[in-house]
């Protein structure tokens, strides 16, 4: 026992106790180097030694998309919470509960209408921390509803892709999404406009086996996990040792599955040049002045009450 512990009063101690956040350091997955938190965020989440890119939420991909950080969030479709009144170790629809309270969002994805280097596009984006990014019924039908307002508003569709697969605890009515959003990307190609699929870490399962691996162009982040089955399940079906950096961004980029690996800082002038490209757009001429970058709260409106997007040039 010491002194204060015996002595000092309770006030006095509070005083005396430190909090630290629970966020303040992360650690390098690669390298194990501990980062102050306020750099990484300030670095779009990637390590500032390492170039390592961490995982990034969904309104934080936003923000680093659109023009001044601003957008239209679409109105998405109600959907049942628990079809099959699901349950293992915990109900279903409390997982569901907790990933909307811890992520801020309805489900795994968010989709966003604004301007990309002052042309229009509809930007999805799935979120891993809910439910590893599963695709369910509810991120079957905000694809959907995007592809839909991208052929409605007559504007490049661009998706981010993260998941580990179809959601187990919908059962077949997960898997039915997959032709959905086939048919969906189908009725965008009808239009003739752009979709684009940017593939970060990790994109696998159901998702890699429809709408993400059926980009008019396909984009990777630098040492993304992309694939179908696990490694460990592929080597025990063969029976054989697969190559180094098998399944990662870049071995697939050497095998002709993704077409470019882009870096994190490069992605947004890079997603805005193939949109100009594919539409046949004229640059926007840039402002004398950049208008400063300030936040402002999305508006929710359904696809009816979204401005309408730009003329091409």
């Amino acid at each position: 026992m010491n002194w204060l512990t015996n002595v000092v009063r309770p006030k006095i101690r509070n005083i005396l106790r430190r909090e630290t956040p629970e966020n303040l350091w992360i650690k390098c997955p690669d390298t194990g180097q501990l980062v102050f938190y306020k750099d990484v965020e300030s670095n779009q989440f990637v390590i500032p030694g390492s170039n390592y890119h961490m995982r990034m939420g969904a309104v934080a991909r936003l923000k680093s998309i659109f023009d001044n950080e601003t957008w239209f969030d679409v109105a998405l479709p109600e959907v049942s919470a628990d079809p099959l009144k699901f349950r293992d170790e915990r109900r279903y629809a409390d997982r569901i509960k907790d990933a909307r309270a811890r992520t801020g969002l309805n489900d795994a994805i968010k989709i966003g209408y604004g301007k990309l280097e002052g042309a229009a596009a509809v930007v999805a984006v799935q979120d891993f921390d809910f439910m590893g990014g599963s695709l369910g019924m509810a991120a079957g039908e905000a694809i959907v509803r995007g592809l839909e307002l991208a052929v409605e508003k007559k504007s490049p569709f661009i998706v981010f892709a993260a998941s580990g697969g179809a959601r187990m605890q919908e059962g077949i009515l997960s898997l039915m999404q997959m032709p959905r959003t086939t048919v969906g990307v189908q009725m965008l190609r009808e239009t003739k406009q752009p979709y684009i699929v940017v593939l970060t870490n990790p994109t696998t399962g159901g998702v890699t086996a429809s709408y993400a691996m059926l980009g008019d162009v396909q984009i990777a982040e630098p040492g993304a996990l992309i694939g179908f089955a696990g490694a460990r399940v592929i080597e025990q079906t063969i029976r054989e040792k697969l190559p180094e950096g098998f399944q990662r961004a870049e071995y697939l980029k050497d095998h002709g599955m993704v077409d470019m690996v882009v870096h994190r800082h490069d992605l947004r002038p890079t997603l805005a040049r193939l949109c100009r490209l594919l539409t046949k757009s004229a640059a926007v001429e840039p402002a004398s002045k950049p208008a400063p970058q300030v936040a402002i709260p999305a508006q929710i409106v359904s696809g009816a009450d979204v401005a309408p997007a730009a003329p091409h040039a």
